[in-house]
């Protein structure tokens, strides 16, 4: 027991000398705090919360703007080019995406009515597989 406080005395002091001392935040982490604590602040939980985290990372207007300025010019434009370019490829693809969202809808349907079947039948295993094989096919 003698030891025991000079022991703790020298490893504390061993740890104060070997540079073990709180890390600075790099910008990238300084940004990610910033951001989760405004969303924390906002109350927002869930896809909320990812949804402001991914926009407030990458510079959109959720960002705070004591990081929003630090964006430069350049960024803008890049950006500016980005939005110009999904916007005429959004104008060719609507069409294709009102067939594929119609598409998909019937297709969940379907596996909707086949299995409701398959549960009325009360189907399981090979049996239930082989039967929503049929259903969905036909």
């Amino acid at each position: 027991m003698k030891f025991a406080v000079p022991a703790a005395l020298a490893l504390v002091l061993a740890f104060a000398a070997s540079g073990v001392v709180a890390k600075t935040l790099t910008p990238q982490q300084q940004k990610m705090s910033t951001c989760s604590k405004d969303a924390h602040a906002k109350g927002l939980k869930g896809k909320d919360y990812k949804s402001f985290m991914s926009s407030c990372l990458k510079g959109g207007s959720s960002m705070p703007a004591k990081h929003a300025a630090h964006k430069t010019a350049a960024h803008k434009t890049a950006a500016q080019k980005t939005a110009a370019h999904k916007t005429a490829a959004t104008h060719k693809s609507a069409a294709h995406k009102a067939t594929t969202h119609s598409k998909r809808t019937a297709q969940r349907q379907k596996m909707r009515d086949c299995n409701l079947q398959a549960k009325m039948k009360k189907l399981k295993g090979a049996a239930r597989k082989s039967f929503m094989s049929k259903c969905l096919k036909g």
